[in-house]
């Protein structure tokens, strides 16, 4: 049933050699990783007008000032990105570049930042894209985290599929919105020039506005700093592109970063002409849809667009995630079953953990989310410092056409980079300070699996400068213990096989208080099957198997060892036909291996007994 079930959901396995079909071509790329990206710009400007507002409407004109400088900082990361694209094409992004660059530990630093941040970036999608449902319907509004996580376990069952439908099914959403904002932005702008709209703002551009600070300026800048996250994406995911694999990817950035430009300069310029003021009931992109289209149709299309856009806006993280963790897992910083591909070619254990997370955090949050947004641009500018700086020590060794050129690049978004990081720490440290926990601990944790690692390999490693390989300890004789729950098939094949293997047989078993009679006609029907077999009964007054099991099988082991001799533990079990058979019968070998797994001195084998009905 489970195998059919998974079919019907995930579709039959690929081969191998069917990888090359899943490669990516611009246009699908486009859809895949930019949706993250592009739907920042619905929240973007709001995010900036939502802290000039609390000084005045006149300071919503510093607005224009503010999306300059983050378009500044986005050229910067974009030409920075082009670069990693081209200098380490095997994907990875920051993590690879700072780890090269800077270091083992400001790599783990900046690719834990990304793992967080791409389970944040599933977490705030999908609630925004809930909170766009339940504003339409609002009597859903009782059920936004099971609308958010049935979102999330949607988008992880499309990439489960493969990167080719996920992106194919991901075109129809973000063409859609890509082509009403661009004729929210060009149908707005023909209207201002023709005067069907009217100048609302509450200031001259570079007029000067009583109470503005600095500080009040650059809390602002890293609210709409949220308009960039996302652009790192394909920098991570080169390797799911067609060949030429750097080229089709730089040129994929390079088309995402215009759009992005394009909308967000748009979107604020219409914001800031139209006198727009961010509430709590509309959306700043809303109230700019209405002046432009009006209430009718096509507004409702823009809304129905936007919601879309924020629902798979996670798919980023899903696409960027599972490459992210196969290479902390490829240096052994994470565990290597994220190293394996799914029957569908994909990183099938790097998605189930993104949503897994996600919906732990989306819980955690009770679908409120918003708050998180601060945090979440921490988590992308420390991993653009760590790797545009880094960009600047790869040019240095390695020089180049244009690298003092290509350093300026790189110095300035690594500085607007560190700028934005320091303002984010001490202006909105009530929203950040989790990082400074977050990320210790998961240090912690990647030093601890890679430690584990290079343990197993200087343990398991045979040969070692050159000498020989040492030879195993030799064994005068074996002793097999065999568990006998009862006299049946299973038992009589296990006690043959085991006295195929060892020289000194011993069934064991354990009884219990509660049917004495049975116990006793167990052990008389065992003597008398195999009289030339030593049967031990051990008597348990706690109904407990694998304490008196474990405690019998030390004393034999120990006596065994006195003599030169193996233990070996033989566990005999029936196998149903049918898997979903097997809930019908209690666990009881599965529990004895597992607490016998914990002696070092003591074989374990299974004998498998299969039923024909």
């Amino acid at each position: 049933m489970w195998r059919y079930l998974k079919r019907f959901l995930i579709g039959k396995p690929l081969k191998t050699t069917d990888e090359g079909g899943q490669a990516l071509t611009k246009f699908k790329a486009l859809a895949l990783l930019s949706s993250d990206a592009l739907s920042s710009v619905a929240y973007g400007t709001e995010q900036i007008t939502t802290i000039l507002i609390t000084l005045s409407a006149a300071a919503l004109m510093y607005q224009i000032w503010v999306a300059a400088l983050v378009l500044i900082l986005l050229a910067a990361i974009t030409l920075s990105y082009q670069q990693i694209i081209h200098a380490y094409p095997s994907g990875g992004g920051a993590y690879v570049v700072a780890s090269t660059n800077w270091g083992e530990r400001a790599g783990l630093i900046a690719g834990g930042s990304l793992l967080v941040d791409y389970m944040l970036t599933v977490a705030v999608s999908t609630t925004s894209a809930t909170e766009a449902i339940t504003s339409a319907i609002p009597s859903l509004y009782s059920h936004q985290v099971l609308i958010s996580c049935l979102i999330v376990a949607g988008i992880m069952l499309l990439n489960l599929r493969g990167i080719r439908e996920s992106a194919s099914f991901l075109t129809l959403p973000v063409y859609l919105f890509i082509v009403m904002i661009i004729a929210m932005v060009i149908y707005g702008g023909y209207n201002i020039s023709v005067g069907n709209i009217q100048y609302h703002a509450a200031a001259q551009i570079g007029a000067p506005v009583e109470g503005m600070t600095l500080i009040l300026f650059f809390r602002a800048f890293s609210s709409g700093s949220s308009s960039l996250t996302g652009v790192e994406a394909i920098s991570n995911a080169v390797p799911n592109f067609k060949t030429p694999k750097s080229k089709n990817a730089s040129a994929t950035l390079a088309i995402m970063a215009t759009i992005l430009a394009c909308f967000f300069g748009g979107i604020t310029y219409l914001s800031y002409y139209m006198g727009i003021v961010p509430n709590g009931h509309e959306t700043v992109l809303s109230q700019i849809g209405v002046n432009v289209f009006g209430h009718g149709i096509v507004y409702y299309i823009l809304q129905l667009s936007t919601a879309m856009i924020l629902a798979v806006a996670a798919n980023t993280g899903f696409s960027a995630f599972p490459i992210l963790a196969y290479n902390l897992a490829r240096d052994k910083f994470l565990p290597h079953a994220y190293l394996d591909k799914g029957d569908r070619l994909g990183y099938s254990n790097g998605i189930i953990s993104l949503a897994v997370g996600a919906i732990v955090l989306i819980g955690i949050f009770g679908g409120k989310t918003n708050a998180l947004i601060p945090l979440y641009a921490v988590g992308v500018f420390i991993p653009f410092t760590l790797s545009q700086s880094g960009m600047i020590i790869h040019w240095y060794h390695h020089r180049g056409k244009n690298w003092q050129l290509k350093s300026v690049i790189n110095f300035t978004g690594a500085f607007i980079s560190l700028a934005l990081v320091t303002c984010l720490f001490l202006l909105r440290f009530p929203n950040v300070w989790p990082y400074l926990i977050v990320m210790p601990v998961l240090i912690h944790i990647f030093y601890r699996i890679n430690r584990h690692y290079k343990r197993v390999a200087e343990q398991l490693r045979v040969v070692e400068d050159n000498t020989e390989i040492t030879t195993t300890h030799h064994f005068d004789g074996s002793t097999v213990v065999v568990l006998v729950g009862g006299v049946t098939r299973v038992t009589a094949n296990a006690i043959s096989y085991a006295q195929s293997i060892g020289d000194y047989v011993i069934a064991m078993h354990v009884s219990f208080d509660s049917n004495p009679e049975k116990e006793h006609k167990t052990s008389e029907e065992f003597k008398k099957e195999f009289p030339d077999v030593r049967f031990v009964d051990i008597h348990s007054s706690y109904r407990s198997i694998a304490q008196p099991t474990l405690r019998f099988c030390d004393v034999i082991a120990k006596r065994a060892a006195d003599r030169n001799y193996s233990t070996t533990v033989l566990v005999p079990q029936f196998v149903p036909r049918h898997r979903w058979e097997n809930i019908l019968h209690n666990q009881t070998s599965l529990r004895l291996r597992t607490i016998l797994n914990s002696r070092q001195n003591i074989i374990i084998s299974t004998y498998n007994y299969h039923l024909r009905e």
